[in-house]
């Protein structure tokens, strides 16, 4: 799905990143940083850890569309993840 604004989808998305990486203190708070540098906050984060490898899931109900593709960037640049997954689609509500 494209996360492109056009005049028929919304400047928001829903997203959600899944991401694998290497097991290493202070990667939590490396994956926020992109969300951090932008203003946003995002609605969910969820890791688990499965021998040396950490899956994780940080999820916003409305991200806007134009940052979709740089935090995509960023998060697959930090170091130790091995690969980054998004799900995006039109958001059901809007965030004031």
């Amino acid at each position: 799905m494209s996360v492109v604004p056009t005049p028929e989808q919304p400047s928001v998305v829903f997203v959600r990143f899944l991401l694998d990486a290497d097991v290493s203190p202070g990667l939590l708070s490396r994956l926020l940083q992109p969300y951090a540098k932008r203003d946003l906050v995002p609605d969910r984060m969820w890791s688990h850890r499965a021998g040396d490898t950490v899956h994780v899931e940080i999820a916003m109900e409305a991200m806007p569309a134009e940052v979709v593709h740089l935090v995509e960037g960023n998060l697959s640049q930090v170091v130790g993840v091995r690969n980054v997954s998004r799900v995006a689609r039109s958001c059901l509500r809007q965030v004031a």
